[in-house]
């Protein structure tokens, strides 16, 4: 028989969609301040922001697989 399926992971993915738009919008929402700035310290906060958001991702997964928020 197999196991009933996991609510974690909907609910994570769910998670994980609400975590790109609120920070897609949080990014964008400065873009006014960042257009102003010199273009090689724009491009140094986009690939900042754009790698950042991943930081909340591992924990996260780590979560939806085993129910733990820290590796034992």
């Amino acid at each position: 028989m197999t196991p009933a399926p996991s609510w974690r992971k909907p609910v994570g993915a769910l998670a994980i969609i609400a975590l790109i738009v609120i920070w897609c919008v949080l990014v964008a929402s400065l873009s006014a301040r960042v257009g102003a700035w010199p273009v090689l310290v724009q491009l140094a906060f986009y690939v900042f922001t754009g790698i950042v958001w991943i930081l909340p991702l591992k924990p996260l997964l780590r979560w939806m697989e085993t129910g733990r928020w820290r590796s034992p």
